[in-house]
């Protein structure tokens, strides 16, 4: 791995703390779909982290979700759980973004927080077992 590629994936886990505190911010002030929207950002970044790892790199978030699954979750590296909450983490902050009437509650998405805080530590720790 080259030094750009190390500096990118720090960069890329760097962004992922910095989203999930803007994350936090929205959620303390009950901006709920917005928070769906960073909590998701969060996840993409630590998983295109990871992508970059392996020398995977794609144009789309469905590209990103496709590599992850087939290079992570079907080798067994992350959890069907986690495959599935990311997948379904995209699909929550497409439909918060772009449908109308969507509004999530606060249940919904403080329940979605905490998965993704876990979510993203288990992504971060796969990453520093690779000495990142």
């Amino acid at each position: 791995m080259t030094g750009d590629s190390e500096n990118l994936i720090r960069y890329r886990i760097n962004r992922s703390s910095e989203t999930f505190m803007e994350a936090d911010t929205l959620m303390q002030n009950g901006f709920w779909n917005a928070t769906v929207n960073r909590i998701y950002y969060s996840c993409y970044y630590a998983v295109s982290a990871l992508l970059l790892l392996k020398n995977i790199e794609t144009n789309s978030h469905k590209g990103i979700r496709q590599m992850f699954g087939l290079h992570f979750v079907q080798s067994g590296l992350v959890s069907k759980e986690d495959g599935r909450f990311f997948s379904d983490l995209y699909d929550r902050r497409q439909t918060g973004d772009y449908d109308d009437f969507v509004s999530y509650d606060e249940e919904t998405v403080l329940n979605l927080y905490n998965q993704a805080k876990g979510f993203t530590e288990r992504m971060i720790e796969l990453l520093n077992h690779n000495n990142l």
